[in-house]
């Protein structure tokens, strides 16, 4: 039996740079930023050392019906007004309810209700805790509600894998849709944990730009100045669904999504293997899937998170599958517009690595100061054209806990 091809037929998102999937990409190639100062009461209260964070463009209980808002966990709005706009942008497919999936994730889960509950409890107590806190703040509520709102009954799964996570829903929706369990998936993953304790203690350990001053050109993937990344929030969802399928209803085709590999490092829960091993060896899954070779890569959507260790360890990662000419490969990070998006960042890459498919262009890596010799990349602060002829590009995500997820996308 033939392995059935995978298409990108729908795309929604929600992000730092804009409240739909094209806005943010025409932020994205416009070289836009999404980090701003925090204008909350909150940051002087418990005298954060960061003050600043890439927080969403538009508020998803803006774009909500309000009572559906209000039974949802930010990081569950964000995932719905992202999912309903993939799915109007799919030609809102007629499908059989037993062979609609969700593949889903979150790195987190619902932080805001969980500690709102929580000061609820100590200052009002237990009868003012709301019944719907724990459908709320579990890290399946994304999944759960959009199985109700799209009455998606094949099965609707979650992925936490810390950074890793959206990344890795869309290679399970890629096994899933190849294996025949559905015909259409809704796969992406959400984030929405801007909140004091987990600024807290990202700075704690060290993880976070301390740019209070320049919020905006904080996040400077590959520059030798760069200090730490950026906290965001949103969410990235894709419609996939298996080409036949697609291809029957007269579905328009973004991309075909030809790949994916998923590994762990077991090196330490939050650091990166300085090999790269688990990283690369996510990389040449993800080809080997596609039934390609390292040669085929024309771009890169890189994990680049602006950290003073975690970038030079992904150029070690990637240097070891492509050798030198990884050097020649247009590379984007675009964390340095959106900040990372945790759980949900892998999502919106992958976005942006099909509109990259589309256009023909690699978007820009703002930000990049001096570049640091040992991330070599070949990054531009200026959208670079890719060309004509066949692509394939893969987009990296990896996550505490040793997590690594790659996922290779083809031109059509």
């Amino acid at each position: 039996m033939s392995i059935p091809r995978i298409v990108v037929t729908g795309i929604g998102a929600s992000s730092p740079i804009g409240g739909t999937a094209p806005d943010s990409w025409s932020a994205l190639l416009a070289g836009a930023s999404g980090t701003r100062t925090l204008e909350y009461d909150w940051v002087e209260q418990y005298n954060l050392p960061v003050t600043f964070a890439a927080q969403a463009a538009v508020r998803p209980d803006t774009i909500l019906e309000r009572p559906i808002a209000k039974r949802l966990d930010p990081s569950s709005q964000f995932a719905l007004v992202a999912a309903m706009e993939a799915w109007a942008d799919a030609g809102s497919p007629e499908v059989d309810p037993e062979r609609l999936g969700v593949d889903f994730a979150t790195g987190i889960g619902g932080l805001w209700t969980l500690l709102d509950a929580w000061d609820t409890l100590r200052e009002k107590g237990p009868r003012r805790v709301l019944p719907m806190t724990v459908p709320m703040l579990m890290p399946n509520a994304a999944a759960g509600n959009l199985s109700l709102h799209f009455g998606a009954r094949a099965y609707a799964r979650t992925v936490a894998s810390a950074c890793a996570s959206s990344t890795e829903s869309i290679v399970n929706a890629i096994e899933h849709l190849r294996d025949g369990l559905a015909d259409v998936v809704i796969a992406g993953g959400t984030e929405s944990v801007i909140h004091p304790v987990t600024i807290a203690s990202f700075s704690s350990m060290q993880a976070l730009s301390k740019r209070n001053d320049s919020p905006e050109t904080a996040s400077r993937p590959g520059s030798i100045d760069r200090d730490g990344f950026v906290m965001g929030e949103g969410a990235g969802v894709l419609i996939l669904e298996t080409e036949e399928h697609a291809k029957a209803r007269g579905a328009k085709i973004y991309a075909a999504v030809v790949g994916g590999g998923v590994t762990a490092d077991s090196y330490h829960i939050t650091a990166n293997d300085p090999e790269g091993t688990g990283a690369a060896r996510a990389v040449k899954l993800a080809l080997a899937m596609a039934d390609a070779s390292p040669d085929d890569v024309t771009h890169i959507n890189a994990h680049l998170t602006s950290t003073p260790v975690g970038d030079p360890n992904e150029y070690t990662a990637l240097h070891s599958v492509f050798g030198d000419r990884v050097e020649e490969i247009p590379v984007s990070g675009t964390k340095a517009s959106t900040g990372h998006l945790l759980g949900g960042t892998g999502a919106l890459e992958a976005i942006f690595t099909v509109l990259a498919l589309r256009d023909r262009v690699a978007p820009p890596t703002i930000n990049l100061t001096e570049q640091d010799p040992a991330v070599p990349f070949l990054l531009s602060t200026q959208p670079t054209t890719l060309g004509a002829g066949d692509q394939l590009a893969i987009s990296n995500s990896f996550g505490f806990g040793g997590h690594n997820a790659v996922a290779a996308f083809a031109s059509v």
